[in-house]
């Protein structure tokens, strides 16, 4: 934003001067064209005026002296002619002999009494010229006329000179908008930069972020404490539903034990047929305590702030891991291997153990007996650069792809069965927010001997 708020104000800044310049640098050159065509016009004159009483019959003047010197003095051309257009002198004949330039326009035109001026392009000189042609005359006679010219070339130099003064003052009045816009910029953009930074952490979880109201334009001023207060009504009624997942699951806790407690009493007073009936009914009690007790980590797990966790060694939560959960394994014939690692990875040991329980009680669930839990950690290579992947690999039937999409949506389940360690559909779900609390993600992978790998991609 910074940037386009500066190209803004140079483009503004441009267009001012171009604005100004222009018009100053067009009037510069028609402003000095009309001060050499005024002094040409008057040297026109003095020389007519001098060589008109010699055109009479009077005191006889050496033309070709007049104009050599004239020329030698200002670098112009003179060129002097009868009232017939004959050449009495050239001071830069182009050819010997005498020469008739009634045939010009411009000798014309002084021929009949009038003054005569124009520019054009000498293919001879490759230059530009400026003439001025005045009558001889005395009374009412005309006795010949007087052409001065002079090339353009020094009035284009002092035109260019003034296009590069011009052009200088813009650059350094660009580079002074741009200092200028620079410090505009950031002053309007920095409590803006501040806003998206304290939308950002409440977005990660920290509902405590607020935006600086004290800096900016007073409409920023305006919007940040707008965006306060929004922020404080969402801290408030996220807190409110926090505790209120945690109060009710607190306060489930405690007549579902005491009902699974009072159904365990009537399983050893009943008969076969209801024995049956109340173990069914205490299993959907534990269903429903590991139900509650996985809202409340999964609001938990949302409510986690997007910290940077340090790095720690895999090899050890993996190992502790499948030590913890062999002795259940073992009861259903099924092995828990924990592959050697050196790798490290960027999480916290809490967070790992928990989404590690999820996984391999999930693993459990699909194993058949005799099988194996394989987990093991790799490194990948992903647009950002590598990473760590933690594998939890069971020999079970596996997913399909569409079962592997769905699989993190809430309460989603492959199959209606209830299992013993889990099947509220929430131990995935749980698993993504903890892992993505931390800068990671979660997959579903096919294991290559047809079971399924669960995958957690941390930073290395």
């Amino acid at each position: 934003m910074t940037r386009r708020l500066l190209a803004t104000y140079l483009l503004l800044t441009l267009v001012v001067l171009i604005a100004l310049e222009l018009p100053l640098a067009l009037g510069y050159r028609d402003h000095q064209m009309d001060q050499l065509k005024s002094g040409i016009e008057r040297d026109a004159f003095v020389l007519s005026s001098y060589v008109s009483d010699s055109l009479l019959g009077g005191t006889q003047v050496d033309y070709e002296t007049v104009v050599a010197n004239y020329s030698a003095a200002t670098d112009g051309r003179v060129v002097i002619v009868n009232s017939a257009g004959d050449v009495l002198a050239d001071s830069e004949p182009s050819a010997a002999g005498q020469r008739n330039f009634l045939s010009r326009p411009e000798i014309a035109d002084a021929l009949n009494r009038q003054i005569a001026s124009g520019t054009r392009y000498s293919t001879t000189l490759g230059t530009g010229l400026l003439y001025v042609t005045v009558p001889i005359s005395v009374g009412d006679k005309v006795l010949g006329a007087v052409r001065v010219s002079f090339s353009t070339d020094q009035v284009d130099a002092e035109v260019r000179r003034y296009w590069l003064i011009l052009i200088g003052a813009a650059f350094g009045t660009l580079v002074l908008a741009a200092a200028l816009g620079v410090l505009l910029a950031r002053w309007v953009t920095r409590p803006i930069a501040d806003l998206r930074d304290a939308a950002t952490r409440i977005g990660e979880g920290n509902l405590s972020a607020r935006a600086d109201v004290d800096r900016g334009p007073p409409e920023i001023k305006d919007l940040a404490a707008a965006f306060n207060a929004t922020a404080v009504r969402l801290e408030e009624l996220v807190t409110a539903q926090e505790q209120f997942v945690a109060d009710a699951s607190h306060q489930l806790r405690t007549p579902l034990t005491a009902l699974r407690l009072r159904l365990e009493m009537l399983e050893l007073d009943a008969d076969d047929a209801a024995a049956e009936d109340l173990e069914g009914a205490r299993n959907e009690v534990q269903r429903m305590s590991r139900m509650v007790d996985g809202l409340l980590a999964l609001a938990r797990a949302e409510r986690t702030q997007g910290s940077r966790p340090g790095r720690i060694e895999l090899e050890t939560p993996l190992t502790e891991r499948a030590a913890a959960w062999q002795p259940l394994a073992s009861e259903r014939g099924v092995q828990i291997l924990a592959e050697p690692s050196e790798l490290k990875a960027r999480c916290s040991a809490d967070m790992l153990g928990q989404v590690l329980d999820n996984l391999i009680a999930n693993a459990l669930e699909v194993s058949p007996e005799g099988s194996t839990i394989i987990l093991s950690a790799t490194t990948e290579v992903s647009p950002s650069g590598p990473i760590v992947a933690v594998h939890v690999i069971d020999q079970g039937p596996g997913l399909t792809d569409e079962q592997r999409d769905r699989a993190f949506d809430r309460f989603w389940r492959a199959t209606t069965e209830r299992g013993q360690l889990g099947g509220t559909g929430l131990g995935l779900a749980i698993v993504q927010k903890l892992v993505e609390s931390e800068g990671g993600r979660a997959e579903l992978r096919a294991a290559p001997e047809g079971g399924l790998d669960a995958v957690l991609l941390l930073g290395s």
